[in-house]
């Protein structure tokens, strides 16, 4: 009874070595996905502390089934390493438990989801299949698999873990400093960076409410307002019509592939009005729905989460309810469910008078998760025809959708033929998918002019973020954005978006180079339609006015700490020092700085300030009925 008791041991023994090193194989995988360099001996250390905790813990606990809990944490980290591996394709950043709680939201975009299946993923399976093949075997096999149920030695259990934890603290507690979230993880190791951030309070204190002025905010930033602004008034009592294009990025302006326009509508408005090219994105986590966010209030993003589930329950100072002050009647338009990404919530905080989704946009047409653009820009046309007969102008912001990732426009839909190089390919179902997000806005043109709509309004056009992640691309589509840019395709281009500002006799041909970001809209269309923003805190600026001093913070699709400025892109290391510099004109890093640690420190300060001020604006007053 005895020998039979240590061998047993022996053999259980063998279980953590079985599932440990079936746990590594696929931490190594996930390496060479997350990071530039890969799995090295030294990720070892980094990713078995804290695998063999977790299997202490079941050797220590399970005293019957013990190979059945093995399974279920197995299987567990398994769909987390698949799905932080899938989520850094797609978006470039290593996915928290922050992030995947979001997962309420994947059956809006589940198309999506199921184009980022790579079949290399399946190798993360591998060892349920051996052991599901071991059941299977004759009773040899089912011998083996029952040893390993088999208690394993307690002072082995306790001597691992005190390693273990031990590993583990060296592995967090030096590297809790860095500010770019992928070198933290890698100096922490995959699963301590998820449950340090899962675990851990990271968040300053906030900068008290009473101390954030404009006048702070501008010092930081190096600005001032003009005393006598450029064109201030210039479109007063105009219509304003906001179009966020899904996707969209800014080198389809002007595009041609073997002779053909990929935007030929966009082009033409593009060249016939303000066209801002050095323009980029701002949203973080709620992708579209922070770009609407951004751009109604000149805030930033919410330093985790998406900006409409954290600030959706604020009263948010905002452009609707600022522009409703001064006569305005408001309404936004999207064809999705307005439940998704807590929209409802987000237009109730922005102070929207009406929103339209779905429930009035119906399944006509139906492309991902809503009609197409070109019902959403007709049915909306009639709306604002409505809207129109009140002596009172109006705010519209319309959210196109048909440029949606996976962007597999149905052939029916398809108004080019690309060369057969881009057939099959991400950038060739990209443009295909733009040119026809690009034919329903020239419809929406079109509309607006017939209907009398497009002399007195300012339409505003902007991209909402990228469409085409580098982490996404595979080497035939590295090779034709090669030939679309003459360089290789990095971060900047990435990120850099359209802004179309047109007006009939308040614009007029110009392509303005000058620095600009989503959170620069809202007081660039305050300055032309003549409104005061003296008593809204801003974090952008006006582009008409600006003093080439602009400072764009990036989060989310970059490291925390990233940020543009008429210089170029800074990518910050563990912080300043180890940072890249990333110029304009080239595609390589420089050893050149493009920036300054004070500068760094300071954008990093204007964050804080963002979410400070909005972190503590006061709570929406619920109806009574919760409705």
């Amino acid at each position: 009874m005895i020998m039979f008791r240590s061998d047993s041991s022996r053999v259980s023994a063998g279980s953590i070595l079985f599932f440990t090193v079936s746990m590594l194989l696929k931490c190594y995988l996930a390496w060479f996905i997350l990071f530039e360099d890969g799995p090295t001996w030294a990720t070892v250390l980094k990713e078995i502390p804290i695998i063999l905790l977790i299997f202490c813990a079941i050797e220590w606990f399970a005293t019957r089934r013990k190979l059945l809990y093995y399974l279920i944490v197995n299987l567990g980290l398994t769909i987390l390493y698949m799905s932080i591996m899938m989520y850094y394709e797609h978006y470039g950043i290593i996915a928290t438990f922050h992030v995947l709680e979001q997962v309420d939201q994947a059956h809006a975009v589940k198309k999506s989801i199921f184009s980022l299946v790579h079949p290399m993923y399946l190798l993360l399976y591998l060892d349920f299949i051996v052991i599901a093949f071991l059941f299977l075997k004759r009773q040899k096999s089912r011998k083996w698999l029952q040893a390993l149920s088999a208690p394993a030695s307690r002072k082995l259990v306790i001597g691992l873990a005190c390693v273990s934890l031990l590993l583990c603290s060296l592995n967090i507690f030096p590297n809790r400093a860095s500010i770019n979230e992928t070198v933290k993880a890698e100096q922490m190791g995959i699963l301590s960076y998820e449950a340090y951030t899962l675990l851990a309070d990271q968040n300053p204190d906030p900068v008290p409410f009473e101390i954030i002025t404009q006048e702070g905010i501008d010092k930081l930033k190096g600005t001032k307002e003009a005393a006598s602004p450029v064109m201030k008034g210039a479109a007063k009592g105009k219509n304003l019509i906001v179009v966020q294009m899904e996707s969209f990025q800014n080198f389809l302006i002007n595009l041609n592939v073997d002779g053909q326009e990929i935007t030929p509508n966009l082009n033409r408005l593009a060249n016939e009005s303000f066209y801002f090219s050095n323009f980029y994105q701002q949203v973080g986590q709620g992708n579209t729905s922070d770009a609407e966010f951004v751009v109604n209030t000149s805030f930033y993003i919410p330093p985790a989460g998406a900006a409409s589930q954290v600030y959706g329950g604020k009263e948010l100072p905002s452009m609707p309810k600022l522009l409703e002050a001064n006569g305005y009647d408001t309404a936004t338009f999207h064809t999705n469910e307005v439940g998704f990404w807590n929209r409802k919530d987000l237009y109730e905080a922005l102070g929207f008078n009406r929103y339209y989704d779905k429930s009035f946009f119906g399944d006509e047409h139906s492309l991902y998760f809503g009609s197409t653009d070109d019902i959403l820009y007709a049915k909306t046309t009639e709306e604002l025809k409505k809207m129109d007969q009140s002596d009172n102008p109006f705010y519209a912001q319309l959210i196109s959708m048909s440029g949606h990732h996976p962007f597999t426009i149905p052939e029916e839909l398809q108004k080019i033929k690309l060369p057969e190089r881009y057939e099959g390919t991400y950038v060739g179902n990209y443009l295909v998918a733009q040119n026809y997000a690009d034919y329903c806005f020239g419809l929406l043109i079109d509309e607006l002019k017939a209907s009398g709509l497009w002399e007195d309004s300012l339409l505003v056009v902007y991209g909402d973020h990228r469409g085409l992640p580098l982490f996404s691309l595979q080497e035939d589509d590295m090779e034709l954005l090669l030939e679309i840019f003459g360089k290789a395709y990095t971060d900047k281009e990435m990120m850099n978006i359209p802004l179309i500002i047109s007006s009939p006799g308040v614009t007029y041909p110009s392509e303005m180079k000058m620095l600009g970001g989503q959170s620069d809209i809202f007081p660039t269309v305050a300055n032309l339609l003549g409104v005061s923003m003296k008593d809204h805190i801003h974090f952008g600026q006006d582009l008409l006015n600006e003093n080439g001093r602009n400072m764009l913070p990036i989060s989310y699709y970059l490291p925390t700490g990233s940020y543009f400025n008429p210089n170029g892109l800074f990518i910050p290391g563990t912080g300043y020092e180890d940072g890249e510099h990333h110029p304009f004109g080239t595609d390589e890093a420089s050893d050149t700085p493009i920036t300054t640690e004070e500068e760094f420190n300071r954008v990093n300060d204007l964050r804080l300030l963002s979410d400070s001020y909005v972190s503590q604006l006061p709570d929406r007053e619920k109806p009574e009925n919760g409705k």
